[in-house]
């Protein structure tokens, strides 16, 4: 077979596959070659110059801020109650390449990138820091074809029902993991306490407890106020979860 119908067949059966994801997930291109560069990557564009495509260098520059305004959006609307410094953390942890990477393999990007064949034989098409890419420029096509609307539904399927599983709560400290299992089970309202202050300056101790609607679920102690509280939401934490499992 000759390296030109090789190419072709090789156009042909990634085109398809991408047709297919888009059926699977509700979502249409109005121009389809900004949907083949998202998924091109510069090793394919090195060895098929004749076809003139970009790669998707500029659209993952795009997508990562994309990406980011949405996330972003929805943290701050989901917990109006978070401090700023937890947001970051969360978004972080939302955004970072492991995330990424994970979502593009529940949707099978690896299948569907127009890769160079050097970068096929070292393995490129599961390579982390590919498959990231390729997720913000598609992210950043999308954008560009449809607009913020049609991306945020788009993440609405993949990204927005982890964080409500509380995927990503292991980066928040044990307040904020509270706050977050609280307000995903609408449970009502915190508060915390400090019951009781003990000891001389270089040495004191902080008692702290939380209350959930005015009913005790965790007490801590602590060197510090804000220690305290750490341990009675810890507490408190790992009360609700049990019960919650329960029910």
């Amino acid at each position: 077979m000759s390296k030109a119908k090789r190419s072709q067949i090789y156009e042909k059966t990634l085109t398809e596959r991408l047709h297919q994801f888009l059926h699977k997930y509700h979502l249409s291109f109005n121009n389809e070659t900004l949907l083949k560069q998202a998924f091109t990557h510069s090793s394919y564009v090195n060895e098929h110059r004749k076809y003139a495509r970009e790669d998707n260098e500029r659209l993952e520059f795009l997508g990562d801020a994309v990406l980011e305004l949405l996330v972003s959006n929805y943290l701050f609307r989901k917990y109006p109650a978070m401090k700023e410094g937890d947001l970051t953390k969360l978004r972080a942890a939302i955004v970072c390449e492991a995330s990424l990477v994970s979502f593009a393999n529940e949707m099978d990007f690896a299948d569907m990138i127009f890769l160079g064949r050097g970068e096929e034989a070292t393995g490129g098409r599961h390579r982390p820091a590919l498959l990231e890419d390729v997720f913000e420029s598609f992210i950043g096509a999308l954008y560009l074809d449809q607009g913020l609307a049609t991306v945020n539904r788009f993440l609405e399927q993949i990204v927005y029902p982890k964080i409500d599983e509380g995927a990503f709560s292991h980066v928040m400290d044990f307040k904020s993991q509270l706050q977050e299992v609280v307000q995903r089970w609408n449970k009502g309202t915190l508060s915390y306490e400090v019951v009781s202050e003990q000891g001389p300056a270089h040495h004191r101790e902080f008692v702290s407890t939380v209350m959930l609607d005015g009913k005790q679920i965790g007490s801590g102690k602590g060197r510090t106020k804000k220690e305290s509280e750490q341990k009675a939401a810890q507490e408190g934490l790992a009360g609700l979860k049990y019960s919650l499992s329960s029910e």
